[in-house]
Parts: C-alpha cells; sequence; structure tokens
C-alpha cells in the first residue's frame, strides 16, 4: 500500500529513478503557484512540473514561445515556497538553453537558485551535448521527446509525432534514437508526448530511465497531465486529457450565484457583517 500524503517522504530523483524496476507508476501534474502546488501535494501527486504551459493556460498566449526564463523563475519560486514533498520540476523555456550548453547551464543553475529540484527541455539527438553539460555539474535533467511544444513551427501546430517511419525530425525512428541520446547524455527520465501508444511502449522497454507519457498511452512508467485540464477548467477537451471534475461550470455557477445575490441586496446578510 502506498504512504499517506501525510506521512510519505520526500519524494527525490533517485526515488523516481527507483521506479522503473519496481514497477511502482509515477505521477506528475502542473503546477505554477502556492495555492494549486499546496492541493496538489497534498493529493500525493509524485512530481509537481512547473512548466512553460504556463503561457498557455495562464498567461493567455497561443502558445509557450514567448514565455520568458525570469517568468518561470518566479512560478518554480511560488510552488517551491510551499515545500512540498513532491519532486519539483522547473520547465526551461525556449531561447534559454538553445543557444549553447553554457546558456542551458547558466539557465538552469538560474531555476535551481529559484527552488527547482531538477530541469526539464525539449529535444532529442540535438540537445544531447546540451544535457550533458548540465548533468555533468549535477544538476538532474528531465528529457522531452515526441511533441514538442517549443517545435511547434517546424511541426505545424501541435501534432502527433512518430506515425511515420524516418530518420526526419518527429519521424519514428528518429524519435527512437532521441530517446536513446537524452538517456546517454545523463537524462534521469523522459517525457514522452504526443505519440502513437506502440511506439511510447517501444522507447519505455527500450530506455533505462523512467517514461512519462502525456498522450502517449498507458504504457509509460508515469503520466503527466495539465492541472486544468484534470480540473475541466480549460473550455476546450483534448483526446488525451480527462477531467476527473468539471470545476469550469462550478465557478461559473459559483460566482453567477454570487452576482445574483449582490444584485438583490441578499448579500452580504446581516451574518456575514461586523457588529
Amino acid at each position: 500500500m502506498s504512504s499517506t500524503p501525510e506521512n510519505r517522504q520526500k519524494v527525490t530523483v533517485p526515488a523516481i529513478v527507483r521506479r522503473k524496476a519496481t514497477g511502482e507508476r509515477i505521477s506528475m501534474i502542473t503546477a505554477y503557484d502556492a495555492t494549486f502546488a499546496r492541493l496538489v501535494d497534498e493529493a500525493g501527486v509524485d512530481m509537481i512540473l512547473v512548466g512553460d504551459s504556463v503561457g498557455m493556460v495562464v498567461q493567455g498566449v497561443d502558445n509557450t514561445l514567448p514565455v520568458g526564463l525570469e517568468e518561470m523563475a518566479y512560478h518554480v519560486e511560488l510552488v517551491a515556497r510551499t515545500r512540498p514533498r513532491a519532486l519539483v520540476v522547473g520547465d526551461l523555456p525556449f531561447g534559454s538553453y538553445q543557444v549553447s550548453p553554457q546558456q542551458a547551464v547558466e539557465s538552469s543553475i538560474v531555476l535551481m537558485k529559484r527552488g527547482a529540484e531538477c530541469v526539464k527541455l525539449e529535444g532529442g539527438t540535438h540537445m544531447a551535448e546540451t544535457i550533458d553539460a548540465i548533468a555533468r555539474i549535477d544538476i538532474p535533467v528531465m528529457g522531452h521527446i515526441g511533441l514538442t511544444p517549443q517545435s511547434v513551427h517546424r511541426m505545424g501546430g501541435h501534432k502527433v509525432q512518430g506515425r511515420q517511419a524516418g530518420y526526419e525530425a518527429g519521424g519514428r525512428d528518429r524519435l527512437l534514437e532521441d530517446a536513446v541520446a537524452v538517456e546517454r547524455a545523463g537524462a534521469f527520465a523522459l517525457v514522452i508526448e504526443g505519440v502513437p501508444r506502440d511506439l511510447a511502449k517501444e522507447i519505455t522497454a527500450k530506455v533505462s530511465i523512467p517514461t512519462i507519457g502525456i498522450g502517449a498511452g498507458p504504457d509509460c512508467d508515469g503520466q503527466v497531465l495539465v492541472l486544468h485540464d484534470v480540473l475541466g477548467l480549460s473550455p476546450t477537451r483534448y483526446k488525451f486529457a480527462k477531467s476527473f471534475i468539471d470545476l469550469r461550470q462550478q465557478i461559473i455557477d459559483a460566482t453567477a450565484a454570487y452576482v445574483t445575490e449582490v444584485q438583490s441586496g441578499a448579500w452580504p446578510d446581516d451574518a456575514h457583517s461586523f457588529h
């Protein structure tokens, strides 16, 4: 039986790595502030991803590209302040690591100083040297292959990758190479996003590090979802996501009830007034 949220131990990078051998599934979810970080940690999630998806989910932009390093550092700090038992994963945003391995190291240090316990970056074979550079200074790195949101323009949108054979970017054979390259470079885990189930299963069997799937089927070692999708807060429903509750409608209904009572004079009543 798994530990309750109250008595479970702090989740560490070595603990996540061991899950591959034990077969215990890994849960990861996004959070961008202290309020939601406390809630998901109390629920018992293993890892909190402070993702650059904050751009689309919170900031209202069309993709993750506009998100900057200081913005990510700010949100990492908000989550880290809660001192969660979950492992805090800081996402390296677009433009903070692509220039050179040295830039990637410096950006990773920024996130670690603000409370991240590991960093995540997108890319496979072409990012191997960068992953190696970060890992060599003992900053744990999580890889990310498949549908990589920072490559939205190359992919022509957020589209499933790996459906076609081939070694070009997004090809099935290339993604297998990407997974091996990320592992050999020193990543401790690998996010696989937006690929066919059978490919994710093959990658999971091929690498010795845990795989975390999103839109990659049930055969990965763990799963990650955006919290706002889990809570049903997004007006859009995605094939790869599941709303475990419809908070969006509940929030609309509750707020509408508040507006009605304010307009009618029913709120606040005497019981909620000071005397």
